[in-house]
């Protein structure tokens, strides 16, 4: 089964303690097409601008099962951003920020792509989110990302888009900010009573949460040696995430944790190069390995004595 995905398509100049990179492939869009196209064909909402390498990007993606027939081309620059960070790989320092074409994105969902049954909001404004859901027709799983401006400004459209969401992700500081709570198992709980039947809370190098009504699950990080550049390790994760599960059809709670973990895999495999680099040079081999890693580091055998 196949996954709709609306975010952003950018293009990014990041500067780590271990390199840099100017106008490179990036967006909340392109980090979740790379990551799932791994695990199930993707179709990619956005919009890019008359200066965006249009040529590159068809490149980058021409072996995956990713398509852009819903990327809207529009005059004017596309969206750019750029940014630091220091040892704290966690923090991000925005240095700029144009926003271009994307200023004006109204998404337009192709018709071929309106019965995709796992639907995708990337982080965009809500507003725009909650008009994508008029546009698609009856999906398995509705799943939305957001972020602290969003939170800060359209505070009121977030809260009901909650109402039409299966499942949300989000880090957690948003979590606490979005619900005043500092406790997660309280803010995931407050975020359920709104409607999602799911809360994922990402915890950066500290892994991720899972929350159910009646259950919550936790998956580390990967434990690597070297990270190049965090920048869209949460959309690849939930690129990871939504893939398993559009490949699988599953939506047990079983299914639903292996999805987690195969999120994690994909956001440790985002982090290792700067912009989508590693996640069009691995294999399937790479990705049951590191599925099988991430098993040995979260299994014990149980002492019953």
């Amino acid at each position: 089964m196949s996954v709709l995905v609306v975010g952003s398509v950018a293009l990014d100049s990041v500067e780590t303690p271990f390199g840099k990179a100017d106008n490179v492939l990036g967006g909340s869009g392109n980090f979740f097409a790379a990551s799932a196209s791994h695990l199930s064909p993707v179709q990619l909402v956005g919009v890019i601008g008359s200066d965006y390498p249009i040529d590159k990007l068809e490149r980058a993606f021409a072996s995956r099962p990713i398509d852009l027939a819903g990327l809207e081309h529009a005059d004017g620059t596309s969206f750019r951003w750029r940014g630091r960070y220091r040892h704290d790989l966690n923090v991000a320092e925005t240095l700029e920020t144009h926003l271009g074409v994307f200023s004006n994105f109204r998404p337009k969902i192709p018709e071929q792509f309106r019965n995709a049954p796992f639907v995708f909001l990337g982080n965009i404004d809500p507003r725009l989110q909650l008009d994508v859901l008029t546009q698609v027709a009856k999906p398995k799983l509705v799943a939305c990302d957001t972020m602290n401006f969003w939170i800060e400004s359209r505070r009121a459209d977030i809260l009901k888009l909650l109402e039409h969401v299966d499942l949300i992700t989000l880090n957690d500081a948003e979590a606490r900010q979005l619900t005043d709570e500092y406790n997660l198992i309280r803010a995931a709980r407050w975020i359920m009573a709104r409607g999602p039947k799911h809360v994922v809370i990402k915890k950066g190098e500290h892994g991720a949460f899972m929350f159910t009504a009646s259950s919550i699950f936790f998956a580390p990080a990967y434990p690597l040696e070297a990270v190049f550049d965090p920048t869209g390790a949460g959309d690849s994760f939930a690129g990871g995430f939504m893939g398993y599960l559009a490949r699988t059809g599953d939506m047990s709670e079983a299914n639903l944790r292996r999805a987690v973990v195969y999120g994690s895999a994909m956001g440790s495999f985002a982090v290792e190069k700067f912009s989508v680099d590693r996640l069009l040079e691995i294999t399937p081999a790479d990705i049951k390995s590191r599925v099988a890693d991430f098993h040995r580091l979260i299994t014990f055998e149980q002492d019953l004595a």
